[in-house]
C-alpha cells in the first residue's frame, strides 16, 4: 500500500474535525452564550425547529399562577395546604445544546421559575458530593448511623439507607414538617385509614413517590453537611459551574432546625406544597452540561463519574428510576424510539431536563404538556 503525503494529510484533517467536533464548550459567567450551526454537526435544521415548535404549541395547561395550579394538582390529598413560597410562572422555554453550544432556544431562557421535583436531582447530587469527600462512606450505610435524633427510631426506619431514600424505595414512615407519609400522593381508590394503616414495605423493594421521604433526604443530608444545603450546593457546584446569582432554594416555612447551636432551614425536594428549587432555564442547562461531561467542567472534576453511573443505574424495584433520576429504560416509562442512554429529571408542569449522551446533547424544556414529552423527543431526535 502506497502512503502520500496527501493521504496523511486528509487522515490528519479528519481526524482534527472529528476531534474538534467532540470538544465541549463551558460557558463562563455571565457571558453570551455561545451558538454553533447545526451544519457543522450534520444536525437538520427544519426538524430541529420542528421540535421546537411542538414545545412552543403545547404549553402546560395548568394555570400561570402556580398556586391556583398545585391546589388543583394535588387536592385529592389530605390536609394539602402550600406551606412554601410559590411563584407564577412565565411561557414556555428551553434550550438546547450539542457539545455545550447552543443549537436552539426559545422563550425567556433566564427568567427563574419553580422547576418542582427537578429540584431532586440537584438534592441527589449533593448526597453524590456527600459520598465524594467522605462524609457519607457509601450510599448503602443506614442513615441511621448518622441521623441519630429518631427520625430513623423502629425496626422499619432503622433498616433505611442512602440508597433507599435515593430511590424512593424507603417506604420511611412518620412526619416531618407537620405533613404524615401516608397523606402524601395517597391511593386513588380506597379507604384512607387502610392506606395510613398499612403493612410497610421492606425497604429497597418497592418504589413509592413521596416528596415527605424526599424532604427526609434533605433533612438526613443537612445533618451530615452541617450547614444549608442551598449553601452546599452553590459552594461545591453552582459556583463553580459558572451559575447565575439568582437561582434560590426554599424550604417550608416552619422547617427550621438546629445545627451546632444555629437555626437552619431544611429544604424541600420538590414543590407541590410550595418551595423547592427557583431557577433559570440557563443554569438547568449549565447543570445538565456537566453531567454530560462525566461530572467535568473545563478540567475541574466537580463531581466523580463513579457518582454519576451509579445514580443512573436502575433501581430493582423500578427499572426507570436511579438515584432520583429518570432512566428511558424499556419499562413503564419508557419513550420508543428514543436511546436507552437518555437519562433526565421531570417536573410538575412539564418542566423537564435531559441528559442524551448518544447525541452529546442537553435539552431543557419548561411547562411543556407532560404527556407531550415522549412525542417531542421522537420529534426531536429525528433532527440528529
Amino acid at each position: 500500500m502506497r502512503i502520500t503525503f496527501w493521504s496523511l494529510l486528509f487522515v490528519f484533517v479528519g481526524s482534527f474535525q472529528t476531534s474538534a467536533q467532540n470538544d465541549y464548550y463551558f460557558p463562563a459567567k455571565a457571558e453570551a452564550w455561545e451558538t454553533v450551526s447545526t451544519s457543522d454537526y450534520n444536525i437538520n435544521n427544519g426538524q430541529l425547529q420542528k421540535a421546537v415548535d411542538f414545545a412552543k404549541a403545547n404549553e402546560y395547561s395548568g394555570s400561570r399562577d402556580l398556586r391556583i395550579a398545585i391546589l388543583k394538582g394535588f387536592e385529592r390529598e389530605p390536609f394539602h395546604e402550600i406551606l412554601g413560597p410559590t411563584k407564577k410562572r412565565g411561557g414556555p422555554a428551553g434550550m438546547i445544546l450539542k457539545n455545550g453550544y447552543k443549537i436552539a432556544e426559545w422563550g425567556d431562557t433566564k427568567r427563574v421559575d419553580m422547576t418542582f421535583s427537578v429540584t431532586k436531582i440537584f438534592l441527589s447530587t449533593v448526597a453524590g458530593l456527600a459520598v465524594d469527600q467522605g462524609l457519607i462512606a457509601s450510599e448503602n450505610d443506614r442513615v441511621g448511623n448518622y441521623v441519630w435524633d429518631g427520625t430513623f427510631r423502629g425496626k422499619h426506619n432503622e433498616q433505611i439507607t442512602w440508597a433507599h431514600l435515593l430511590q424512593q424505595n424507603s417506604d420511611w414512615s412518620g412526619e416531618l414538617w407537620g405533613i404524615k407519609d401516608w397523606a402524601d400522593r395517597p391511593p386513588r381508590e380506597g379507604d384512607i385509614d387502610d392506606w395510613k394503616n398499612r403493612k410497610l414495605n421492606t425497604p429497597g423493594t418497592v418504589m413509592e413517590y413521596n416528596d415527605v421521604r424526599v424532604n427526609v433526604l434533605a433533612y438526613s443530608l443537612l445533618q451530615v453537611w452541617r450547614k444549608p444545603v442551598p449553601q452546599v450546593l452553590k459552594e461545591n457546584l453552582m459556583d463553580k459551574i459558572d451559575a447565575s446569582t439568582t437561582w434560590r432554594w426554599f424550604g417550608y416555612k416552619d422547617a427550621w432546625t438546629t445545627v451546632d447551636g444555629l437555626q437552619m432551614k431544611s429544604v424541600t425536594g420538590g414543590g407541590h406544597s410550595g418551595a423547592g428549587l427557583f431557577i433559570s432555564t440557563e443554569d438547568i442547562a449549565r447543570f445538565g452540561l456537566l453531567f454530560l461531561n462525566d461530572g467535568k467542567w473545563n478540567e475541574e472534576q466537580i463531581i466523580s463519574k463513579d457518582w454519576i453511573e451509579r445514580a443512573i443505574t436502575p433501581s430493582e424495584p423500578n427499572v426507570n428510576y436511579g438515584y432520583m433520576w429518570w432512566l428511558n429504560k424499556k419499562g413503564p416509562r419508557h419513550w420508543e424510539q428514543v436511546s436507552e442512554s437518555i437519562y433526565y429529571g421531570a417536573g410538575f408542569g412539564g418542566n423537564f431536563i435531559i441528559v442524551d449522551r448518544d447525541n452529546d446533547v442537553v435539552i431543557v424544556t419548561r411547562w411543556l404538556e407532560p404527556s407531550k414529552v415522549k412525542e417531542f423527543m421522537q420529534t426531536l431526535v429525528k433532527a440528529f
